[in-house]
């Protein structure tokens, strides 16, 4: 059956099928094929898949970025960030990094930073002589921040496949390897930007612009602080946080900001949902596909092979790592995360890799395939945002996906980045 399951669905990917039916379609397939099972087990297996009380968090966080995102916040972090680079070489580019690393503290999802801020800093980088090819690159590289830096939707759907690790410690040891990743493409930015002479335009605004600007993003940035904080202290679970992240953000765009109407909130209320739709939809399939893998006890076969191979971690984690990024150049992180977790996270703990160390490497890697063809989901998100061609921001990929090289091996073989963050606030 599971030869059967992963022609149909290879078969599906080639022919343009959306990952989220290619799932379905093949589980079905296997199960009505095969014969052992009844159909109706996958159905049932798809909505068990979303019977869940930590999943609840998913729409909240969702509908948290939207209402953020309808309140003009966007306009309020851009100034905010772009005010400490003026002049600077490569300026806006550092200012795209750093909004992607603000945003990510808000939106917990990629494809929602590049499309909104991500967008808004392309058009700006273009205006002061950026190639919109650079900037494209750059703002598709930058929003894989986005389920690294907590509150994190893909962090939610691992905790739930890992009983080992929990959701507020995986917020906490996503902080310091989501800026990890931000110092580095600003090291790209910095070497890109010297070697083809961007400077930015925009004069340092006077000290009391400065200030003005720095105040009115408090709020907004604040919405991490009241997350993680109040998970951290006890005051709440990831999922009551997600509820309390709904109101500091109607709070924010309608009281604080004041540009939050009322006469909008059904368009934000459709957006939220349609979102929280698609996600669902596609954890509900990667469910049944991934049942299907454990009926057939492939989880075992695989921890099986990989014991008799005798590796020792270092080389299990190169191999995962290899393995991870094949796989996320054809699939998004959140299938990835519920096929591959329950296979590949009980052999990491066999071999005393921390749950943690594990739990960073294999979301940050599956993230990076966001931004990887011939799938990579920001890439054509941001063609579509930008109006530029694919084939035109891969042409400025390759010193990115160095650097993605290179965070994935100091994330793998320096286990401190992901791990004293969490043990130094106790968690």
């Amino acid at each position: 059956m599971t030869l059967t399951l992963v022609i149909i669905f290879a078969a599906l990917l080639i022919i343009g099928f959306p990952v989220v039916f290619a799932l379905a379609i093949s589980a079905f397939g296997a199960v009505l094929i095969q014969g052992k099972y009844p159909v109706v087990v996958v159905v049932k297996e798809m909505f068990t898949g979303l019977d869940s009380f930590p999943l609840m968090a998913v729409p909240f966080f969702v509908l948290a970025a939207e209402l953020m995102t309808g309140g003009a916040m966007t306009a309020v972090l851009l100034r905010f960030a772009a005010q400490f680079f003026g002049r600077v070489r490569g300026g806006l580019g550092y200012a795209n990094v750093f909004s992607s690393a603000m945003f990510a503290g808000i939106s917990g999802s990629a494809l929602a930073d590049a499309a909104g801020p991500g967008a808004m800093m392309m058009k700006m980088m273009e205006k002061e002589g950026y190639p919109r090819s650079y900037a494209a690159a750059l703002t598709a590289s930058a929003s894989v921040v986005g389920p690294i830096i907590p509150p994190s939707i893909t962090m939610i759907i691992y905790a739930m496949q890992d009983e080992s690790v929990s959701v507020g410690r995986l917020f906490m040891a996503g902080i310091l390897p989501g800026l990890l990743i931000c110092v580095i493409y600003a090291g790209v930015n910095l070497i890109q930007s010297h070697r083809f002479g961007w400077r930015g335009q925009t004069p340092v605004p006077p000290p009391s612009v400065f200030m003005m600007n720095t105040l009115k993003a408090l709020p907004a940035l604040m919405l991490i602080v009241f997350v993680i904080g109040g998970i951290r202290a006890g005051f709440f679970t990831p999922t009551e946080a997600s509820v309390v992240a709904v109101f500091y953000a109607l709070l924010c765009g309608m009281f604080i900001y004041r540009t939050l109407k009322l006469s909008a909130l059904p368009g934000i209320l459709l957006a939220s949902a349609v979102t929280s739709g698609a996600i669902l939809m596609i954890l509900a399939s990667a469910r049944a596909f991934a049942w299907v893998l454990i009926i057939e006890r492939m989880p075992q076969a695989a921890a099986a092979w990989i014991v008799a191979l005798d590796l020792s971690p270092i080389i299990f984690l190169l191999l995962v790592n290899v393995m991870l990024l094949i796989f996320g150049c054809f699939m998004d992180p959140l299938p990835g995360v519920m096929i591959l977790v329950p296979i590949l996270a009980p052999i990491a703990h066999s071999m005393g890799i921390d749950p943690t160390h594990f739990a960073i490497v294999v979301i940050v890697n599956l993230t990076l395939g966001l931004v990887t063809p011939p799938v990579g989901s920001l890439l054509f998100v941001v063609s579509s945002v930008g109006r530029i061609s694919v084939p035109q921001i891969l042409s400025q990929m390759p010193a990115f996906l160095i650097a993605n090289i290179l965070i994935l091996v100091i994330l793998t073989y320096v286990p401190a980045v992901s791990t004293w963050l969490p043990r130094a606030s106790g968690m």
